[in-house]
Parts: structure tokens; C-alpha cells; sequence
């Protein structure tokens, strides 16, 4: 006989030689792709990577509620394909994704195509082998892979948002398989996204944000911040994303080879993300496609933008919205803009110790609500 489970965590027995794969597929526990069997060695050896305490409940996670204790998580883990040496990296993440602020329940129900996105920051990141360089949002990642696809299995079978029933994504995207890369440090020339956060640069960290898939910006022209910085405004001026609508919160992801370009003029961080708040807007009247549908007045946008037909409205409310990164290969002149939800959801920058060192303004339990 082997041993499954009816339900997550709840024992149960299969005949011998059932096929385990088709038999977790009929179960209803796969995100579609195949998974490894979570046979009873596997899941205690992850089980105590986490420390032990099989039963211990690290989040309930929504829009089911189920409640996510440790076996929960370790046999998801183990399905994705993770090793236990990631299971500090994904248990930060969904500690991250519960918190309130982030609004995990709307992120799962909505209709929009919003995914989770996981960044990690630090030295776990390396030590795990994450890909942060070339193809890093691609596939050929066994961490990158298994990390976003545990977190999607968790999401899935403790938080119940299957497709077509709490899930009413219209579309989704194909980070609703796995979503998760880390800043490429070392070839960024500037400090890390963590350390800019006021982490330690020898902590690690988990950044996740509910996002679209990226955008591709190309510039092989430029030689200059403005030019690389005024496509990718271009991108992240549309009327199109959740951001436009919606206001709230984005990602921009700089290449190596644009991050070096910029920095070479002296160019921070902070003048980066500057620039583009200030010259990535939409006017108002083109948001409200001339009211020719009527009145526009748009509720979602932060009540003291103006709304007079030529009033610039900016892709997010102040540069603090934009949280940038450099990750990609050292070759190719490219970078993306990832638009998030719109301001239902906030990120969440999370320590993976659970301890950080972090300063900012709102941070408790090592974990900081930006």
C-alpha cells in the first residue's frame, strides 16, 4: 500500500501500484503540471528544515482560510519539486503574502490577471541558487522554478483559488505557474533593493507585490539616463494597466547592461525612480477616453489628483510606489516595467530569519509594510 492524503495533510491509503502522479491529478492537487509524490521521508525531511512541529500553523491562507501548518506546507513543497534548503525562502513569502496589507484574499478572487511576485534579496538567494541573470524570469531554474511553484501549490490547495471557482481571473498569466527570481547584486551598481529598505546587506530578504507579467522595454540607442529611462516610461504610459486605473503600486526591473549605462552618469536609485514618477502620467481625459462614455470621475484614483481634462495623471502616486530592481543578464540592452494590482494591494519586504534589521517607518515581526 502507499500512503496519500483525501485531503492535504489528511492520511489516507491508495492500493499498490497506483499510479501516484494520475492519482494526485484526479485528487485535484496540482496546479496542471505533474508533481513529485510526497512520500513520508520527503516531507519530514522538509518538515524539519522548517525546525520541526509538523502541526504548527505558520498562516491561515485566504480566500478559503485553510489554516497552512508546517506538514501542510512541507508536502507542497515537496510536490513542487523544492529541496529542503528553499523552505525558509517560501515559508517567508506566504508569511509575507498573509499579512493583511497585501490582501491576499483580493489578489486570489479578483479578475484581474494579478500574480504573486516573489524578488529575493541576500545571501540565501545565492546560497540556494536562485537565477537572478539571464532567463532569470524564464525557465531553467530548478529554485526559481520550485519556489514559485510551491508557492502557487499552497495558494491552490490551502487557499482554495482554483480557476473558474474563487479564482475568477479573467486571464492570468503565466506567473500563476511560478513567479520568483532575486536581484542580480552583483552586477547592480547600486546598493540592493533590501539594503535600500534599511535591511542589513548580509540579511535576506523576501519582496513580493501583486503584479502582471513584465513588459519589455528595448533601448539600444541611448547612451544616456534620459533616454533609457523615457522608454521605459513610454511602457508604463499606457491606459491600459492596473496602474493607470487603479494607481497603487509597480515594479521596474533595470537590465545590467541599462543599470551601468544610468549609474555611469551618476544617477542613484532614487533619481531613477524620480524621473520616471514624474514623467510616466497619462492625462485625464484620455483615461476617461473623452467622457464620451459619460462622466468619467474614477474613484480608484488617490482623491487629490485633479480630474480636469488636461490634468496629469501620474502612473503611481509618488516614486516610493516604484520598487526597482536590477536583475538580468550582463548582455542586451533590456529592462521591464511590471505593473501591479492598483493600490488594493500593498507589497510586502519580509526578512527570511523572520528578524530583520530593518528601519522603516512601519515594520514589526521582520516584516516591513511599504
Amino acid at each position: 500500500m502507499a500512503e496519500g492524503t483525501t485531503a492535504i495533510g489528511s492520511p489516507t491509503r491508495v492500493p499498490k501500484g497506483t499510479d501516484l502522479v494520475e492519482w494526485y491529478f484526479e485528487q485535484g492537487w496540482t496546479d496542471g503540471l505533474p508533481v513529485v509524490p510526497p512520500t513520508p521521508d520527503k516531507v519530514a525531511a522538509m518538515v524539519a528544515a522548517f525546525g520541526g512541529e509538523p502541526d504548527l500553523v505558520e498562516c491561515r491562507v485566504p480566500p478559503r482560510y485553510g489554516s497552512l501548518t508546517r506538514e501542510v506546507l512541507a508536502i507542497n513543497l515537496v510536490m513542487a519539486g523544492c529541496r529542503p534548503e528553499y523552505a525558509p525562502v517560501v515559508r517567508a513569502a506566504l508569511l509575507a503574502l498573509s499579512q493583511v496589507a497585501f490582501n491576499l484574499n483580493g489578489v486570489q478572487a479578483t479578475t484581474h490577471m494579478a500574480a504573486p511576485l516573489l524578488v529575493v534579496n541576500g545571501p540565501a538567494a545565492r546560497t540556494i541558487g536562485m537565477n537572478a541573470g539571464a532567463n532569470a524570469f524564464g525557465s531553467g531554474n530548478r529554485a526559481n522554478a520550485t519556489i514559485g511553484r510551491a508557492i502557487r501549490l499552497v495558494l491552490l490547495n490551502v487557499g482554495g483559488a482554483w480557476p473558474g471557482d474563487l479564482d475568477k481571473a479573467t486571464l492570468g498569466h503565466p506567473g500563476k505557474y511560478s513567479y520568483a527570481v532575486a536581484e542580480n547584486e552583483a552586477e547592480s551598481p547600486w546598493a540592493p533593493y533590501h539594503v535600500e529598505k534599511g535591511f542589513a546587506a548580509d540579511d535576506s530578504t523576501v519582496f513580493v507585490i501583486a503584479a502582471e507579467p513584465p513588459h519589455s522595454v528595448t533601448n539600444h540607442v541611448a547612451d544616456d539616463p534620459e533616454g533609457i529611462l523615457d522608454s521605459i516610461c513610454s511602457a508604463m504610459s499606457t491606459i491600459a494597466n492596473n496602474n493607470a486605473v487603479s494607481s497603487g503600486h509597480c515594479a521596474v526591473v533595470i537590465g545590467p547592461e541599462h543599470a551601468k549605462t544610468i549609474a555611469g552618469k551618476g544617477w542613484t536609485r532614487h533619481d531613477v525612480k524620480n524621473y520616471l514618477h514624474m514623467n510616466a502620467y497619462n492625462l485625464f481625459r484620455e483615461l476617461a477616453f473623452d467622457h464620451r462614455y459619460g462622466r468619467i470621475y474614477n474613484r480608484n484614483l488617490p482623491r487629490w489628483y485633479r480630474r480636469e481634462p488636461e490634468s496629469r495623471i501620474p502612473i503611481v502616486p509618488s516614486p516610493d510606489h516604484i520598487h526597482l530592481f536590477v536583475i538580468g543578464g550582463a548582455a542586451g540592452r533590456f529592462s521591464a516595467f511590471i505593473p501591479g494590482w492598483g493600490h488594493m494591494s500593498s507589497p510586502v519586504l519580509r526578512s527570511i530569519e523572520g528578524t530583520g534589521a530593518n528601519t522603516g517607518p512601519i515594520c514589526a515581526d521582520g516584516t516591513c509594510y511599504l
